[in-house]
Formats: structure tokens, sequence, C-alpha cells
């Protein structure tokens, strides 16, 4: 089977591909103003595999988005590759996420019209490649993560577990710097959870892209580099600590 070419994602400048500051954001509901994330300070490392753990509601999705530049900050940075997100325009941040930045949700978010094939494809078909090289790069990604005999199948023909492994090959064909994954396995039953889980481990050790997870999984959890626990809008390294 071929391997995936390792691209070194943080450039020359040795960036981490992905750091935030000073993080907090807040809501307003009617006259009160709700604060989700408290100074959040976090530096990724080039191929680190963090989870984050937390009750639901503790701010974990929100922290994500902003880690994506899906939202901004009431205060604080976010830095991709050493890129402030805040100091670039929307065009340019949607760049920086197309090229540096893969998500994984609990629901794949296929496109149904579309094929397997086709909806790996898509993050690079806002880059200036031939068509030949995308569909043969996406084409690499489902073979590695076991669909090379599913290419054509549009999602409604795949299992629960298929629909998530296209995912999973779709966050990572641009080869980003940091793949952020809500839930992954959330949505799937435990032993089809384990192997999209193993796959992504699989993947990010064999291209070095690091990996951010949400999860309620302890076990999951602990297979990480670091762990970090989400209360209150803060948050604390349990790393090594023992996890209920």
């Amino acid at each position: 089977m071929s391997s995936i070419q390792n691209v070194d994602a943080a450039g020359t400048s040795g960036a981490a591909p992905l750091v935030c500051a000073g993080l907090e954001k807040e809501f307003t509901e009617g006259p009160a103003v709700v604060r989700v994330l408290c100074g959040i300070d976090l530096t990724i490392g080039r191929g680190e595999r963090i989870a984050i753990i937390g009750a639901s509601g503790a701010g974990k999705t929100t922290l994500l988005q902003l880690l994506g530049g899906l939202d901004t900050p009431t205060r604080g940075s976010v830095s991709v590759l050493g890129r402030n997100l805040a100091e670039i325009g929307q065009a340019e941040r949607g760049r920086v996420r197309n090229e540096s930045i893969g998500f994984v949700y609990q629901f794949h978010h296929l496109l149904p019209e579309f094929t397997a094939l086709e909806n790996v494809a898509m993050p690079l078909l806002l880059r200036r490649l031939s068509l030949e090289d995308v569909r043969a790069r996406a084409r690499l990604l489902l073979d590695k993560v076991g669909l090379g005999d599913r290419l054509e199948h549009k999602p409604g023909e795949l299992s629960g577990g298929e629909r998530q492994r296209v995912a999973v090959a779709r966050a990572l064909v641009t080869q980003p710097a940091v793949v952020l994954a809500d839930e992954p396995t959330g949505n799937l039953d435990h032993r089809t959870g384990d192997r999209v889980f193993d796959l992504m481990l699989e993947l990010n050790a064999e291209t070095g892209t690091s990996l951010v997870v949400v999860t309620h999984d302890s076990a999951r959890a602990r297979s990480m580099d670091r762990v970090l626990h989400m209360e209150d809008g803060r948050l604390q390294d349990v790393t090594g600590a023992a996890l209920s």
C-alpha cells in the first residue's frame, strides 16, 4: 500500500502548528453575559496528540471552533503556523483553514449527492491542482483508510463507520498541520469507534499531523500524549491522572 508523503507543514519557520494565548469567549443572553472560555493558553506541538475531556457544556466545542478559525474570540489570539488569525482578512483565513487545518465531527457532514472520492477530493478543488492529481490524492487516502473499493459509493451506500472513515480521509487529504476532531466516534458503536480512533492515531503517526480530539472516552484519552480537562472555561493538564 502506498504511503502518505509527509509534508513539513511548519515550513522553515519551525512555528508551532497551533497556539492560543489569553483566549476568552463570551456570549450575551438577554441582560446576562455568559463567559464560556476564561483566558486559555495552549501550544500544540508538531505531531502532538492532545485529548480534551470535560462535561457537556464546558466549552470544548467552542474552543475547537476558535482554534479552527470558525469563530472569533472575545479576547486573546489564535495563531496557525505563526500567523495570527485576527491579523489577516477573511479570505486569507479561509485559505489558512483549507491548507493547515482539518476537521472531523461527530456527524460526518459528507455531501450526500457526491461519491466518497468526490467528498474527499472537495478540499483540494479549492487549490490550483490538476483534476488528475486531486483524484489521485483522494484515492490514496481512501485506500489508506480501507475504502479503496468504495470510491464510487455515495454516503447513503456506506455504513456509519465507513462514512466516518471518509470524513477522516477528507480531513487529512490536504496534509494539514493539525486536525481538530470533535467527538469523532460519538455516533458509532464502541467497536467501530475504536477502529476509527485507531486509524486517526495511525495516520497521525505516519503524517506528523498534530491531533486534537474532544472525547468523553477516558480510555481513548489516555492513549494521547496529553490529556486536558476543561471545567468552568479553563483547561487543566491531567495527563497521567486517574480518569473516570
